[in-house]
């Protein structure tokens, strides 16, 4: 787009790809640092919704203030996403946290492979008037800030909706002693933690001998 359709110098094109991958550091910590004071779900789908709103000057600016505008989407975009790792951890079982997270960063990787050839072929069908190159030979040139627009708000309407009807565990603990899968796997002795959690209440001993119970079952399994 910087460089066919709004004739920016390789310079150029180089430097608005640092002021964006900068605004998408910034982001990622501050949007990062944030949900953890204003919940993961609330800082996903409202940085989205900013990020949305800057679509339109994002794509369709095509003096050099798109350096400026690049910096403050990628500031969205790296914000939304780099809590959604977090998020999903937080939502995943213990012993499958890990799986999740990867598997679903791969996944999005794989389901967007193509998305460069996908858009470029959607936007050679909008073509706009040929402007001419370095050489003075007239080039065509094609819309591709509309069809990086259509697709970025898709993902933005995506992520927004998937965020909202789920669920939030914020701050959970990811302690084996939390988590039961987690615990087991971990070889933590049962009969301990039944006693540590009847004291300073009152003694269970049904769940103490229930704890001693799945011990000895689980050494006959052995």
């Amino acid at each position: 787009m910087l460089k066919n359709q709004f004739n920016f110098h390789p310079n150029d094109v180089t430097v608005v790809q640092i002021v964006a991958n900068l605004g998408a550091i910034t982001g990622g910590t501050v949007v990062g640092y944030c949900s953890q004071i204003f919940g993961r779900r609330f800082s996903i789908i409202f940085i989205s919704v900013i990020g949305g709103a800057l679509l339109y000057p994002y794509t369709f600016t095509s003096s050099k203030a798109v350096i400026a505008i690049a910096f403050f989407e990628q500031f969205c975009v790296q914000g939304a996403w780099g809590v959604i790792p977090i998020h999903l951890m937080e939502l995943s079982p213990g012993s499958f946290r890990t799986f999740v997270v990867g598997t679903s960063y791969q996944l999005g990787n794989l389901a967007s492979s193509a998305s460069s050839t996908i858009e470029s072929t959607i936007g050679s069908r909008f073509p706009i008037a040929a402007k001419p190159s370095a050489t003075g030979k007239a080039v065509a040139h094609y819309n591709y800030g509309l069809v990086m627009c259509i697709f970025m708000g898709c993902v933005y309407a995506y992520v927004i909706f998937l965020t909202f009807i789920g669920p939030e565990y914020l701050r959970r603990s990811f302690a084996a002693d939390e988590d039961s899968d987690v615990d087991e796997v971990a070889g933590h002795d049962a009969v301990e933690r039944a006693k540590q959690r009847s004291m300073g209440t009152s003694t269970n001993e049904n769940d103490i001998q229930n704890a001693e119970k799945g011990t000895i079952q689980t050494k006959e399994q052995v």
